[in-house]
């Protein structure tokens, strides 16, 4: 209990003197000679790692003092664990920053129990891209459409009940009525690409920018090794022009609220946020910061040649869509906790 409060003390202390010497001397005395950390809610070799290590080269070069960026996977409950973390235990000097599950919004609204955080609260720095989930299954299955995995059961493998690879694929056969038996528990999106691979599982729910980032070439040719079947979002991947929205397989105005409540992921992305708390004087430097890593050649580049697409969003336009879809309708909620939980 004493290393706790002491801990505590220590770290309030570090937050008084950074908003001092954010105010006084500029962001070149705070973070010069430190070191930042990301952190991420999978395992590393997905995007969510990928796009954490292309920041990690680029952010620095941008703010004050150009400290040293490096990454942190902390896997567990479909990303959760790592949101739960940064909200309530992120120590708040600045140097430390989440990029939080696409499925946040969602899962605050779905499972309440299970979230200890208010997505609200998060201070989102920016966005680096969005991605609609891609539910994807081998061919050598004899699934060819969404309507046949509605007549025979496919093993598709999944991260965490707070992750698209459950939620994606649960809402499927709620909503649709799909025959999809979820196997959860991979630690995160390489690994269940692997187990797919090997056979362990028959496919998976991934963002679209996930297979195209490493896994592109199981969709090419006429015997092409994957399918998709259906993509959860709002408008179609330009990839994929002709596989079905989810919202568009639903018929009832129920089940069209609740499949636009979950499709909101894909406008989350992969981005960045500070815990709630970190001096107010640092916010509007790092946002700078952000956006013009981002927008930077040498991060366009990159990211071209590892095959992660680009659409930034800034982070006010982001806070607004937080607020908006937490606003949804209680009818919605429930229809979606019913279709992908059943109860």
């Amino acid at each position: 209990m004493k290393k706790s409060v002491l801990l505590g003390a220590a770290t309030l202390a570090a937050g008084a003197m950074l908003a001092h010497t954010a105010g006084a001397a500029g962001l070149a005395d705070v973070y010069g000679g430190k070191t930042i950390t990301i952190i991420y809610g999978y395992g590393s070799g997905g995007t969510y790692g990928k796009t954490s290590i292309l920041l990690s080269r680029h952010l620095g070069k941008f703010i004050p003092g150009n400290p040293t960026v490096i990454t942190q996977s902390m896997p567990g409950a479909g990303g959760l664990k790592s949101a739960n973390y940064a909200y309530n235990a992120m120590p708040k000097t600045g140097l430390f920053l989440l990029m939080p599950p696409d499925m946040s919004i969602v899962s605050q609204l779905l499972r309440p129990k299970k979230v200890k955080y208010d997505v609200r609260n998060f201070i989102w720095l920016g966005r680096v891209f969005g991605s609609n989930s891609m539910t994807v299954v081998r061919r050598d299955t004899g699934i060819r459409t969404i309507q046949d995995a509605m007549k025979r059961e496919v093993v598709m493998g999944s991260t965490g009940m707070g992750s698209p690879t459950f939620i994606v694929t649960s809402l499927l056969n709620g909503l649709v009525g799909t025959k999809f038996k979820i196997v959860k528990g991979y630690k995160g999106s390489a690994r269940t690409k692997q187990a797919m691979e090997q056979g362990e599982v028959k496919g998976v729910s991934l963002a679209w920018a996930s297979w195209k980032s490493d896994k592109a070439a199981w969709f090419e040719g006429p015997d092409s090794f994957a399918l998709p079947l259906a993509q959860n979002g709002f408008t179609a991947e330009k990839d994929w022009p002709n596989i079905p929205l989810i919202r568009d397989l639903v018929t009832t105005p129920g089940a069209r609220a609740a499949a636009d409540m979950i499709a909101t992921n894909s406008l989350l992305g992969r981005g960045l946020v500070l815990p709630p708390g970190v001096p107010r004087e640092i916010v509007a430097p790092l946002r700078a910061a952000f956006w013009k890593a981002v927008n930077s050649p040498g991060f366009t580049a990159e990211a071209i040649r590892t095959r992660l697409p680009l659409q930034p969003m800034r982070a006010v336009d982001i806070h607004k869509t937080v607020n908006r879809v937490l606003k949804m309708s209680p009818t919605a909620v429930a229809a979606a906790r019913k279709a992908i939980f059943g109860s």
